[in-house]
């Protein structure tokens, strides 16, 4: 059997050392069980932005078509 060499012992003792830091790292914190509301109240904006995005539209024809007719 040759022998082993020296760039190879390298490789071997390099790879080895990565695996044995990787097993000892810490796990990554889990993430938090409850919510601090601010999900919450982004949703909520959300929403009251979408209503006032179709009310706009919803009210701007009526508006709209109202100037027209006084034109005429």
């Amino acid at each position: 059997m040759a022998p082993i060499s020296g760039a190879t012992a390298v490789l071997v003792m390099a790879v080895v050392a990565t695996l044995a830091a990787a097993a000892n790292a810490l796990a990554p914190a889990p993430a938090p069980a409850t919510s601090d509301g601010t999900s919450v109240d982004q949703g909520i904006a959300y929403v009251l932005m979408l209503v006032a995005l179709v009310l706009t539209y919803l009210i701007h024809p009526l508006d709209a078509s109202s100037a027209y007719k006084q034109l005429f």
